[in-house]
């Protein structure tokens, strides 16, 4: 263990006082609106700080440091990106404006009043199967940061996480938003020192930043340790990043910040679009942190094993940054980064435990009922459906091994809906056209090219023989290109919406 009493005291105090705070706000749930959206009076500083400790979790953290690690201080081009499709939407109220002012509870609800029943079950269903997909990893990514950094055991991970995740579906299950919105502005507390103490620390070790911009630049052209197959400064000069795939995280980091079901859902519990739009301006900039002080950690990871004769048995790119932090860190600093990223992974999983179950039950089951269900039976089904996907997460989460770059995973399975409900919400709400046949076109089609990815990596990786022998074994990388898989979905979904609405009139009722 690299832990000492004060570490873990540090670390408990942190879960105990979490815990109270959080099972506190069950007594101010009274039903399903409470539950999903706060009552909707969340205020501007209040969702800055549930916005920023949700988008800031203990996965956002270690794939962001692998993007630093595999590309330099180049990876955190996604974060600027981020930080201007978030500028300007808060800007000019793009997407969020109208969809604040319609008064909805999930984006598929909206749906169903621009088109049809069908759109939104359909539009709920890919939702799920995205946003799942995507928060399958978290637990996997999570536990491997806890391993590394604290010399636990490996065979513990499952445990631990088991315990974590048990404390976090307590709290969601009982409190609902309230409870997420509360314990987001402690965990953003805590977040922020032990994000501002590595920072410094690890800055410190090289250089005051001077010697890893200097590190970087001799592993770039190769007169240092391990070589970096990417300019570790400009992302268009890099073999895993490059025009084409700057273009598309532009049009991807457009679609998550209108369409991001965990980001959407602050803009629904907003007091009104006015709140909703100066929150995503003022929270706008904090993005290009939370991408560049992890690639920070990455990057002088990489640094670090290059001129320690390169990394160790067992760990990786994803693996790197834990371990190398747990080299600099001192007691009693570590237990307090440690908390903070548990308050990291508490945060987000939180959030995004109540977003997929608000969307389960408002937008798949919901609609689907003969009769409504009583307030309290909404309530406790709802309740049920969080602790349902905690058990998924189990299952998935921590048995599943993650092939090649986490991010690259997360964008794409998270394109699974975001192209396809991005176009529906663009078209829906700005034009007149727009039509239930081009929706449905749309979801079907725009799933297509990340599914295709997902499957198709699966089968590379196990059975390149398989292509090999049909000589396509030159074709295949390209197809497997993020940015491949990412503009096909988004090209497809929008061909989707085009083709089906003008080939029948419309008869849905605009916004």
């Amino acid at each position: 263990m690299t832990l000492t009493l004060i570490d873990w005291l540090i670390v408990g105090i942190y879960l105990v006082g979490c815990m109270t705070v959080g099972l506190m706000m069950r007594r101010y749930v009274k039903g399903v609106e409470d539950f999903a959206v706060a009552g909707r009076e969340m205020d501007v500083n209040l969702g800055i700080a549930s916005l920023a400790a949700t988008e800031l979790g203990l996965v956002t953290i270690m794939y962001t440091a692998q993007l630093g690690f595999e590309n330099g201080l180049a990876g955190a081009t996604v974060g600027v990106l981020m930080c201007l499709a978030m500028w300007i939407v808060g800007k000019t109220g793009f997407v969020i404006e109208p969809l604040r002012d319609a008064g909805v509870m999930t984006i598929p609800e909206l749906f169903e009043k621009r088109f049809s029943v069908r759109v939104r079950w359909l539009a709920g269903l890919f939702v799920v199967l995205g946003g799942l997909l995507n928060m399958g990893v978290f637990l996997n990514l999570g536990g491997k940061f806890l391993v590394w950094s604290t010399g636990m055991p490996p065979e513990w991970l499952k445990w631990v996480m088991t315990a974590l995740l048990g404390l976090v579906l307590l709290y969601t299950a009982l409190g609902g938003m309230l409870s997420v919105l509360v314990t987001d502005y402690l965990q953003f507390l805590v977040m922020g020192v032990g994000l501002v103490i590595t920072t410094v620390l690890v800055l410190h070790a090289n250089g005051n930043g001077f010697g890893l911009v200097a590190d970087l630049k001799a592993a770039w052209t190769g007169k240092a340790g391990m070589k970096m197959t990417s300019d570790p400064f400009n992302p268009f000069l890099s073999d895993k990043m490059g025009w084409g795939y700057v273009l598309w995280m532009f049009v991807f980091q457009m679609a998550v910040v209108t369409t991001w079901q965990t980001t959407i859902s602050r803009v629904l519990s907003a007091r009104d679009s006015a709140t909703a739009k100066s929150m995503y301006q003022r929270t706008a900039f904090y993005f290009v942190g939370r991408f560049l002080l992890p690639v920070l950690w990455g990057a002088a990871a990489f640094v670090y094993f290059s001129k320690n004769g390169g990394l160790p048995e067992g760990i990786d790119s994803q693996t790197a940054m834990p371990r190398y932090l747990s080299t600099i860190l001192p007691a009693g600093i570590i237990g307090i980064v440690i908390a903070a990223m548990l308050a990291a992974e508490m945060s987000t999983d939180s959030g995004y435990l109540l977003t997929w179950a608000t969307v389960i039950y408002n937008d798949i089951i919901s609609p689907c009922l003969k009769k409504p269900l009583s307030k309290a039976g909404r309530l406790l089904l709802t309740r049920s459906i969080v602790i349902g996907i905690g058990i998924f997460l189990l299952f998935y989460g921590l048995w599943y091994q993650l092939p090649g770059n986490a991010w690259d995973y997360m964008a794409v399975t998270g394109s699974i809906y975001l192209s396809s409900v991005f176009t529906l919400l663009v078209a829906g709400l700005y034009w007149p056209r727009a039509n239930e046949v081009g929706a449905i076109s749309a979801l079907i089609l725009g799933a297509i090219g990340p599914i295709t990815f997902l499957i198709v990596e699966q089968i590379w990786t196990a059975h390149p023989e398989i292509f090999q022998s049909r000589g396509l074994a030159n074709v295949i990388p390209v197809i497997l290109k993020p940015a491949v898989a990412g503009f096909s979905s988004f090209g497809l979904a929008a061909l989707g919406m085009l083709i089906g609405s003008l080939s029948k009139s419309n008869n849905t009722n605009p916004i």
